[in-house]
């Protein structure tokens, strides 16, 4: 079963298949009558959205929140005339009246909804880590995807840093939370409460085995002389700039020197010597 939900992947409003994954998770789960979801940033409510299709198309009711005011009288025009959303301008934070659970606690959703949706492009993880009270059935996070499988990278805890965490560890705070790693799209982990777990029939739901959509992103070498040289040459994902295997250098090239080198000049040795000092005095 550990592929088999990725067979499913189809996109009505989604970006990357999530329509169709959400579609096969809650055929699996128990049927009940009424369905709840909730998403944020929502955006426009629309584009790329993974909770429109359950509000317009199959009747859950939703909470959507976008904190762009711009973006807000979109997503307010696009649902005019859909009864089963709330909409909430507000940006969602980790603490205070403006966290998760104190927003949706001004709502009539319960504490068990069925599905939420977090994309914030950054600080996903501390919203999720901060949520207490509500404990949804599944949960859908964003993470980077340029992070390899085996890193656990948690970016600040600041609404001004925009690094994105690792799927490892959201799949670490995850279960921790009561949560396992059911499946993957190119950006997206999708996880499950542990008392469901049980019925996706997944024998081994590690992210080698789940995320099969990983690039091959470049390893850091550090040289005897102290420069820095990547396995391969790689293009940023976001701007399509292509980095060389020698353009992340920390230290300039005429400090580069092995540290028992013999053949360095006096005034080298002297130039160094400061550059080192001015250096350690800087960090």
């Amino acid at each position: 079963m550990s592929q088999r939900l990725k067979s499913y992947q189809e996109n009505v409003y989604s970006q990357c298949g999530e329509d169709g994954v959400i579609a096969q998770i809650f055929n699996i789960i128990p049927e009940q009558e009424v369905y709840w979801c909730v998403e944020f940033g929502a955006w426009d409510g629309v584009l790329h959205s993974n909770t429109c299709n359950l509000i317009k198309n199959s009747g859950w009711k939703g909470v959507l929140i976008e904190a762009s005011t711009k973006k807000y009288k979109e997503l307010e025009a696009n649902y005019s005339e859909v009864g089963n959303a709330i909409l909430v301008n507000k940006k969602i934070s980790f603490e205070g009246e403006d966290r998760l659970d104190s927003v949706l606690g001004q709502t009539e959703i319960p504490n068990d909804f069925d599905l939420l949706s977090i994309d914030v492009d950054g600080n996903d993880y501390h919203i999720w880590d901060s949520m207490i009270l509500y404990k949804p059935k599944i949960v859908i996070v964003e993470f980077n995807f340029t992070i390899p499988s085996d890193i656990s990278y948690v970016q600040k805890r600041d609404f001004d840093t925009n690094h994105g965490n690792s799927l490892l560890a959201l799949v670490n705070l995850g279960k921790q939370k009561g949560y396992e790693l059911v499946t993957t799209t190119e950006c997206n982990g999708f996880f499950v409460r542990k008392e469901y777990f049980h019925l996706f029939e997944i024998e081994d739901n590690s992210i080698d085995t789940l995320w099969d959509t990983q690039g091959e992103t470049p390893r850091v070498m550090q040289m005897y002389d102290g420069t820095l040289v990547l396995s391969s040459d790689f293009r940023m994902p976001w701007n399509g700039r292509k980095v060389g295997k020698l353009d992340l250098q920390k230290v300039p090239k005429f400090a580069r020197q092995f540290g028992d080198s013999t053949d360095v000049s006096f005034f080298k040795k002297v130039l160094l010597l400061v550059y080192n000092r001015i250096i350690k005095m800087r960090e």
